[in-house]
C-alpha cells in the first residue's frame, strides 16, 4: 500500500522507498527510513499535501512524493 491511499487517523510503518533522485533523497534526510513509524494525520481536501507525525515532528509530503512510500499498517 502507498502512503497516498492511507486514511487520516491511520497507523503505519514504511517498508520501502521507491524514486530516485533528489525526492528520495530528501524523504531519507527528512526521517522517512525504512521502519519509521507513521501516523497520517489530515489530508487536504483534494488530497495534496498530506499531514504526518513521524519521529515526533508534523510533515507535510505532496501526493507525489507519498507515492513514492511504500507501508504497511500497524
Amino acid at each position: 500500500m502507498k502512503l497516498s491511499e492511507v486514511k487520516p487517523k491511520s497507523k503505519c510503518r514504511i517498508i520501502k522507498i521507491s524514486g530516485s533522485g533528489n525526492i528520495s533523497r530528501r524523504l531519507l534526510d527528512m526521517g522517512c527510513n525504512r521502519g519509521a513509524e507513521i501516523e497520517v494525520i489530515k489530508v487536504a481536501p483534494l488530497g495534496d499535501p498530506i499531514d504526518i507525525i513521524i519521529k515526533g515532528y508534523h510533515l507535510t509530503l505532496r501526493k507525489n512524493e507519498a507515492k513514492d512510500i511504500e507501508v504497511e499498517m500497524i
